[in-house]
């Protein structure tokens, strides 16, 4: 029978989708598949389960997330009594139990559900599902002394029901109140409370949001621009200069459409990032003329104006009705609320407390996610000289709001902050410099010319090498104001790794440098090494290259069983390309015994156990190795990306290994996932060893 864990309420307004997509994200770190189950729900999208479903690439039917609507579960209890609705539930939620490794209960919402006594019921179902419950409390526009005594309230009424309480949350609490909230209740209560601060930009509607509700028509803007925010509402009716000094960061700017002073006025202080605004909404049906729509389009490319038919009072009303929701449009409202909950979350111990068995399998998700916790767990700071690129920008976003590591990124301060405006992306407080104006320049210079100075390097001349963004960041990196730097997505790899090779230099243990791709198979984790750095590594360089990916693999959780790939297996082939595998081999299980080795050995007999028990009965590696060496660059690169296309593994990597301090290169195809991910290997390998 699968675990399962219901998070519930006591009322409506708690903003409980936070904690039911953090508990969602720890329970898909630990297994493969877990169902939802929503007892009951209304008409309509169910926006939290189609955000669930495509960030978690669920396959469950989604005719078997929901036990009834809220109409036929109140005319049931009418008619048949409490014990058939919870019964019928009971038989619906074990359907889908028996499918799942674990299964995340979605509890009532509270909100025009016509059931008497609901926080009982939700009591009931937690109870008859064996499932533990987290009762969240909303704090919204509440003191500290009410917080905690809801809380409390909260948790003897679920406690006096019976159910088995794994944690409190109370929601949406003053930010000014909540350290000391969490210190009265930790005081207070047998189990852990968790409280998260209200966060404006968790209630506030997208710009998609507030067209969908006023029916406005899309003048200008692209789905980035509406992807945006809408932290605050500045109405334009002043003459432009008080109005450009009530414009606050994020805010949606409310105006007449005949006010084109306004509009050109909002889009240049936007282009200036000065501030950066969520957009322009057109009142009484009226747009300014063609040629002033093209200086705006010119001005702020991207960002939205919008257009509605009616005046500025009505439209006021329906705006400060909106809230923002998790839907599975807004991805960036996602990972804010991930990063709020594993902030304010003691996540290592609430998944204790849940007990979920981790699942054999690792899923590429899995070691995704694995990958940010472990970087998160011992903040460190990247440098991304590619400040101004966009997918470095939408990388940087997600690495902010889900708190992974501090970021400095490089290039035109003013440009970087232009296109992150544009682009409605929040660099919160990352660090960005210009290497061309920074006083770290000279300083740098001197440095470099030192380190090169057996080269004929002049201080003039390291001058202009660290202007480069790479030497900086890497300068950088050297000097300890940057943990690890990552670059490449529009460098070349030389471009990138050179300045390494020169200024960093390799371990003392390390002869090379090589690297490694952690290949994400459906249901493990191998690493592939070496696939992009060496072309024709000898045997000695081969042994070294053999050894750090067995280091890499195992800071990463992969176990490392190490299979040294040639066309032959055991001692069924002979040739130079076999022997220096061979060789390779000796000289590893001589300088390192306590590495589990096997080669030569064909990939087939390396990770299929049926060959495996042919080829090399009784091998401790063969049919089940998980760090493959490539015996050249040639057939590393080409098998890695054979395998991902082929098998549909997510290749994470190059990650290089063998530097003194972690600098990495990115493919210049690299999507914004595989940005998030190096970054957070980059952090991880800046890590003390033991962390």
């Amino acid at each position: 029978m699968a675990r399962s864990v219901y998070v519930t309420g006591i009322d409506r307004g708690d903003g409980r989708q936070v904690v039911e997509l953090g508990v969602m994200e720890l329970l898909t770190r630990q297994v493969d598949r877990v169902g939802v189950f929503r007892p009951l729900v209304h008409d309509g999208p169910d926006r939290l389960f189609d955000l669930l479903r495509v960030r978690y690439r669920l396959s469950q039917d989604p005719a078997t997330v929901y036990g009834m609507d809220y109409h036929e579960a109140s005319a049931l209890q009418a008619e048949k009594g409490t014990d058939e609705l919870v019964s019928r539930l009971v038989g619906r939620f074990h359907a889908v139990a028996r499918d799942y490794e674990v299964v995340l209960v979605l509890g009532t919402d509270f909100h025009a559900t016509q059931l008497p006594e609901e926080l009982a019921l939700n009591a009931r179902l937690a109870n008859e599902f064996g499932a533990p419950v987290i009762p969240v409390v909303g704090g919204k526009d509440q003191d500290a002394d009410s917080v905690r005594a809801e809380t409390r309230n909260a948790f003897r009424a679920y406690e006096s029901l019976g159910c088995d309480i794994l944690a409190m949350v109370a929601n949406r609490v003053a930010p000014e109140d909540r350290d000391a909230i969490a210190e009265r209740l930790a005081a207070r209560l047998p189990v852990p409370c968790y409280v998260l601060p209200d966060m404006p930009a968790l209630s506030a509607p997208t710009v998609a949001q507030i067209r969908q509700a006023l029916g406005a028509e899309v003048v200008l803007g692209d789905d980035s621009g509406l992807a945006r925010d809408a932290l605050d509402f500045v109405f334009g009716g002043a003459m432009l200069p008080n109005f450009l000094n009530a414009l606050t960061p994020g805010c949606l700017v409310v105006t007449p459409g005949d006010r084109a002073d306004l509009v050109v006025g909002a889009l240049a202080a936007h282009s200036a990032g000065n501030p950066p605004i969520a957009g322009v909404l057109l009142t009484l049906n009226e747009r300014p003329s063609r040629e002033v729509l093209n200086l705006a389009a010119r001005l702020a490319p991207g960002t939205p104006v919008l257009s509605v038919s009616g005046n500025s009072f009505p439209t006021a009303a329906e705006l400060f009705s909106l809230e923002g929701k998790l839907n599975a449009a807004t991805p960036r409202k996602a990972e804010t609320a991930l990063g709020l909950f594993e902030r304010h979350v003691d996540t290592a111990d609430l998944l204790g407390r849940i007990s979920v068995a981790r699942s054999g399998r690792v899923t590429p998700m899995m070691f995704e996610h694995e990958l940010l916790e472990q970087a998160r767990a011992d903040r460190r700071r990247v440098v991304l000289p590619e400040g101004a690129e966009e997918r470095v920008l939408r990388a940087a976003d997600v690495l902010v709001r889900r708190d992974v590591c501090a970021l400095t990124l490089l290039g035109d301060v003013e440009l970087i902050r232009k296109k992150a405006a544009d682009l409605g992306v929040d660099l919160g407080d990352s660090q960005l410099i210009d290497p061309a104006a920074s006083e770290l320049r000279q300083r740098f210079a001197e440095r470099y010319a030192a380190l090169r100075a057996h080269k004929g390097v002049s201080v003039e001349l390291a001058y202009d090498v660290v202007s480069d963004v790479n030497y900086f960041g890497t300068m950088m990196v050297q000097e300890g104001l940057a943990d690890g730097m990552v670059s490449g997505s529009v460098h070349s790899t030389a471009a990138t790794i050179r300045p390494a090779f020169e200024i960093i230099k390799t371990k003392p243990e390390a002869s090379i440098v090589s690297s490694v791709f952690f290949m994400c198979l459906a249901d493990k984790v191998l690493v592939y090494g070496d696939c992009a750095v060496n072309p024709v590594p000898n045997a000695e360089q081969l042994a070294d290259i053999a050894v750090q990916s067995a280091a890499t693999a195992a800071r990463f959780g992969v176990e490392p069983r190490i299979a040294m790939l040639s066309y032959s297996t055991g001692t069924s082939g002979s040739g130079a390309d076999v022997d220096k595998v061979r060789e390779a081999t000796k000289l590893v299980r001589e300088a390192h015994p306590e590495l589990k080795i096997e080669g030569p050995i064909q990939y087939d007999a390396a990770v299929e156990p049926s060959v495996a028990a042919t080829k090399l009965p009784g091998s401790e590696v063969a049919g089940q190795a998980t760090v493959l060496i490539f015996p050249d660059l040639n057939t590393g690169n080409n098998t890695y990306k054979a395998v991902q296309r082929s098998a549909g593994a997510v290749a994470v990597g190059p990650v290089l290994q063998g530097l003194r301090k972690p600098v990495n290169d990115l493919s210049r195809g690299a999507l914004v996932s595989d940005i998030v991910n190096t970054v957070a290997i980059t952090a991880i390998q800046s890590q003390p060893a033991s962390a």
